[in-house]
């Protein structure tokens, strides 16, 4: 039988959020194997942290970090929006979002990054605070953006702090050109991807399926109007270019002049600087995007309490 010490029960304890009695009996029963005795408590039903990961989490807060041509962005998220404005869960976002530039964007790499201070690894650290704080998290995604030369700026919509909030924008611009013109742009198009939320940066980026289910839309549009076939053709080369203009970011007006599309912005700065600027890419993490949230019926919740249900 393996010596099961105090600090085996303390690790055991931080990461399952069970009791310290049930820690030690798991470790006597699984030879003192971490990761078997932390099955052994889901078994028996007695790690927090499990009962709480079938808990619907869509709150939280999406957080960026840069580093002059990088940046990434995550999404950590919890089950309220309470939690959000917890110190201790802002703290865990930031540290996370200051990990993910190593990690290259890889959601498996980054959850096996050490977290500073503690022992653990990201994935523990977040299990660890599931405990704690009483909610259950997810660190859901994370992405990345670098250019070889030139900028990676970021802009946060309904902030809780600079770079940390509930979406977050990266923009990549490179060129050789001045640093400082090129993020004030770079902040400025952050803000536009906040605002129109493009499906592409460029026409040639854009999904091909995206593109093929507007056009038979479109396409059955004319029909039904009753157009011939050639008519439909050029009704629908025109149609497409508004749909490009409707999502693809270099296409679209640049909301902060009205006047101008992206592409014409970046150019004109190009000829600002007395360098080529290349729109690189954008990253748009806009917070709970695609979860399915439980509806749940308030007042029976109500009558549950009540009747101590």
């Amino acid at each position: 039988m393996a010596n099961v010490t105090a600090a085996m029960v303390k690790e055991l304890r931080d990461t399952t959020g069970a009791g310290m009695l049930d820690c030690k009996k798991a470790l006597v029963e699984s030879d003192g194997d971490i990761e078997a005795s932390i099955d052994w408590l889901r078994q028996k039903g007695l790690s927090k942290a499990a009962k709480k990961s079938s808990r619907v989490a869509a709150e939280g807060l999406v957080s960026f970090a840069t580093d002059g041509a990088k940046g990434a962005v995550i999404e950590l998220n919890s089950e309220t929006d309470f939690v959000s404005r917890n110190d201790s869960f802002q703290k865990v976002v930031g540290d996370i979002a200051g990990l993910s530039i190593q990690a290259g964007g890889d959601i498996d790499t980054l959850l096996n990054t050490d977290y500073p201070g503690t022992g653990r690894n990201v994935k523990d650290e977040v299990t660890h605070q599931v405990a704690t704080i009483g909610e259950n998290m997810n660190l859901r995604r994370t992405a990345m953006l670098e250019v070889s030369d030139g900028v990676v700026t970021g802009y946060m919509h309904n902030a809780v702090t600079p770079s940390m909030g509930k979406i977050a924008v990266l923009v990549a611009l490179e060129s050789t050109g001045d640093k400082a013109k090129l993020e004030a742009l770079a902040k400025q198009i952050a803000m536009h991807v906040a605002a129109t939320n493009p499906a592409s940066t460029s026409v040639d980026d854009l999904d091909p399926a995206l593109l093929e289910r507007e056009k038979n839309v479109l396409t059955e549009q004319a029909r039904e109007s009753g157009k011939p076939d050639n008519i439909i053709e050029k009704m629908i080369v025109g149609r497409i270019q508004k749909y490009y203009e409707e999502v693809v970011l270099t296409e679209q007006v640049f909301v902060i002049d009205g006047e101008n599309r992206v592409k014409d912005v970046v150019a004109n700065l190009g000829k600002e600087i007395g360098a080529d600027v290349t729109l690189k890419g954008f990253i748009r993490f806009e917070l709970g995007d695609g979860i399915e949230k439980e509806e749940g019926d308030f007042a029976a919740e109500v009558a549950a309490a009540v009747s101590g249900a």
